[in-house]
């Protein structure tokens, strides 16, 4: 299995694993996003990461095009977040690759990736002074000489995918070496899902739910995994009240990347 042949898997396992709370998966849509989507992403994506493991590029420009190529069809933009972990990746090969490529990024990268935000709808904390849809922000970036890793570095305080570019992809890592202590197929993916949320605050509900829910829905994590909360009521819940956590998925896509590229099996 090539480096874009893990990518599209990556993407795809995550989505069809269950249940994972409040995410779309093969049980529950959400009104505007069903796995068709996700899965149509995942097929998309696959001349990105073709190019970049053959060709290489610019991390930058990769995303865009990412997020042009998936962001046709009605259900938006489904996968922002992963292709902001799974290019470096790709394009590195494992972490320490993905490691130098953020070292890398210039500031034609971060101009590049502010263009692909635009392009989505994904939601920005109302701290961030740096508006994608404001020229300003841009200009600004280009004054100050901003890099790509400088964005996220300016995120990482309010955007955990962004924190990965800060921390060496540590909760990635973490995610992969969960996968292989879990065993093998989607019962180790939720697994792997589950202890990060119920240690780590997801900041896609932060954002969409404030800090107090995404808080809470971790402790609620940690009490399905100390057999104080049913699973699927739980999940049931977070559907119900529109609490997906988002930024977890996208860590988990990049964390089975890692994990199929060291021999972790799926289909056993």
């Amino acid at each position: 299995m090539n480096r874009a042949e893990r990518a599209q898997m990556a993407m795809m396992f995550e989505v069809c694993a269950y249940p994972k709370p409040g995410n779309v998966d093969r049980c529950h849509d959400y009104p505007d996003t069903r796995i068709e989507h996700f899965l149509a992403s995942t097929i998309l994506a696959r001349p990105v990461f073709d190019t970049a493991e053959r060709a290489g590029g610019r991390v930058g420009s990769l995303i865009r095009e990412a997020v042009m190529r998936t962001n046709d069809h009605a259900g938006g933009n489904t996968h922002f977040g992963a292709f902001i972990l799974l290019i470096p990746l790709v394009l590195g090969g494992d972490i320490d690759g993905a490691r130098r490529v953020v070292a890398g990024t210039d500031v034609e990268d971060a101009i590049d990736f502010y263009a692909a935000f635009g392009l989505t709808r994904v939601r920005m904390a109302e701290s961030d002074d740096l508006d994608v849809n404001d020229p300003a922000s841009v200009a600004a970036i280009r004054e100050r000489g901003m890099t790509l890793a400088d964005i996220m570095a300016y995120s990482a305080p309010r955007d955990m995918v962004a924190r990965e570019w800060t921390n060496g992809f540590a909760l990635t890592r973490r995610c992969a070496d969960l996968l292989h202590s879990h065993g093998s197929g989607r019962e180790a993916i939720v697994a792997a899902f589950l202890d990060l949320l119920a240690s780590e605050p997801d900041t896609f509900i932060a954002k969409k739910h404030g800090e107090a829910v995404a808080e809470r829905t971790m402790r609620c994590a940690a009490e399905v995994l100390g057999g104080g909360r049913d699973l699927r009521d739980f999940d049931a819940e977070c559907v119900t009240a529109g609490i997906n956590p988002g930024s977890i998925a996208d860590i988990t896509i990049a964390g089975i990347y890692v994990a199929l590229g060291e021999g972790w099996q799926w289909d056993c």
